[in-house]
Formats: structure tokens, C-alpha cells, sequence
């Protein structure tokens, strides 16, 4: 009788070498080998890409968003209310156009009536009014200046500049020109900072009032404060270039003369 045979146990299990297809502890998607080559570069590339992308982004808000939080947060510093205003030896009021029977218009009105009050009040001595006189039919200083004196104000106290053509070229004018060192600016509040700024650069410690822009009509009144974000840019370009005003006169000795006047 034939003895009963053994039964073979299980052989115990061996690792072998891994499958990276069936091993469960590896990432097809990610194992370098099995992701082609092409797409092992990939992910740098995208990455290089994006940071490129981040530093185009922030190199535009830099272009974009600095001269214009500049030109605004500069002049901020320097806005005053009618009653903290001064005192100061000089006003400085700037054009804002004529009517068509050649008087100031509604916002230049209420520039030199601001200017006015100040000197009323002895919290400046002398008003330099600067605009554009170009032609004989737009002279802007002299029509400032006529309403001044209809209101009571000496007319030796009253300086002209018909060549502020722009708020830069009258900022600058004030200083290199008329030797203005400090003033009070009045203008629109929506005009103001940028003047001020235009102002400081130009060499004149200065501070400012911002009289109403209310306006009737309101589209005008919109479109003239949208025009204030390409205008700080100019502003901004203009004092960081030193640009000579368009009309560039040897010193003059009115507002001197004018101060001497008034005891000052």
C-alpha cells in the first residue's frame, strides 16, 4: 500500500521587482519613469511662464498706478478749508475760462471770490492771477483781475501772468518767474491735488483751498474729473523731466513791488 504524499505548502510570497503599472503606492501621472520626457519640462516652463506673467503685472501697476497715487497722495497733504487757509504773502488763482461776453466764468468766479475772502480776512496780501492771454478776445488774467477790483480788492494788489497756459507752466512761472516761495492755491476740489503737486515741484511751499465744482451741467463736470487721471500723469512726467514752461520770461519784480505796497 502506497503511502499518502504530502501536500506541497504555498510558497511564501517574494517581492519582486515593481510594476509600475500595478503598483498601488505609485502615481502614473507622476512617477519620472513613466512620464515622458516632453512633459517633465512642461511644468518648469509653465512655471517660468507665470512668474514672467506676475512680473509684467506688477511692472504695470508700477507704471500705471504709482505717478497717479503720487500726484494725488502728494497733494492731498496740502488741502486746506477756507477758514485754515494761510496766511500766506500770496494767492495763486488759476484760469477756468471765460464767458463768451469775456467775464469769468462760474468756476473761475468762484476761485476769486475764495481768493477774495482770503484777502479780506488779511490771510494773504496779494493775489497773482495767472491764465492764458493769447488772443486779444481771451485775456483771462485781466478779466480776473477786473472782477477783484469791482469786489474791493487794491488793484496794486492784483499780479497777472497771462502765460500760465497750463497748471504747470503757472506753478512754475509763479516760483522762476514772479519769485512766489509760498502761496495758497485755489481752484476746483477736483483740480486741486494735482495743482499742488505741479506747485511743490516747482520749488513753492504751498497749500490749498478747493472751492465747489458743483456744476449745471453734469456731464461737463464728469468728463472734467475723468480728465484729471491723464492730466496726473502729465503732471507727474513734467516734474520728473524739469519741463521749462512754454513761455519762459526773465524774472519779474510785480509781485515784489506789489508786496511793497502792502507793508508786507
Amino acid at each position: 500500500m502506497t503511502a499518502p504524499t504530502a501536500a506541497t505548502p504555498p510558497a511564501p510570497d517574494v517581492p519582486g521587482p515593481t510594476d509600475p503599472t500595478t503598483d498601488p503606492t505609485t502615481d502614473p501621472a507622476t512617477d519620472p519613469a513613466t512620464v515622458p520626457a516632453a512633459d517633465r519640462h512642461a511644468a518648469p516652463r509653465r512655471r517660468r511662464r507665470r512668474r514672467r506673467a506676475l512680473f509684467v503685472v506688477l511692472v504695470v501697476v508700477v507704471v500705471l498706478v504709482l505717478p497717479l497715487a503720487w500726484v494725488q497722495g502728494v497733494g492731498q497733504t496740502r488741502v486746506r478749508s477756507l477758514e485754515s487757509a494761510g496766511p500766506a504773502p500770496v494767492a495763486l488763482v488759476l484760469g477756468a475760462g471765460l464767458r463768451p461776453d469775456g467775464s469769468p466764468s462760474t468756476y473761475l468766479r468762484r476761485r476769486l471770490n475764495a481768493a477774495q475772502s482770503l484777502y479780506e480776512q488779511g490771510r494773504i496780501d496779494v493775489v497773482l492771477v495767472s491764465g492764458d492771454n493769447s488772443t486779444p478776445y481771451h485775456d483771462e488774467p485781466a478779466a480776473m483781475r477786473d472782477y477783484l477790483v469791482e469786489r474791493g480788492v487794491p488793484v496794486d494788489h492784483v499780479v497777472l501772468d497771462g502765460a500760465g497756459l497750463d497748471t504747470h507752466d503757472s506753478c512754475v512761472r509763479a516760483h522762476d518767474v514772479f519769485g512766489v516761495d509760498q502761496a495758497v492755491v485755489l481752484t476746483q476740489s477736483y483740480h486741486l491735488r494735482r495743482a499742488l503737486f505741479s506747485c511743490q515741484a516747482a520749488g513753492i511751499d504751498v497749500t490749498g483751498v478747493g472751492v465747489s465744482a458743483a456744476s449745471v451741467q453734469p456731464k461737463q463736470a464728469l468728463m472734467w474729473r475723468l480728465r484729471e487721471i491723464p492730466a496726473s500723469y502729465k503732471a507727474f512726467w513734467d516734474a520728473l523731466t524739469s519741463r521749462r514752461p512754454a513761455v519762459d520770461d526773465e524774472p519779474s519784480p510785480t509781485i515784489d513791488e506789489a508786496l511793497a505796497t502792502t507793508g508786507s
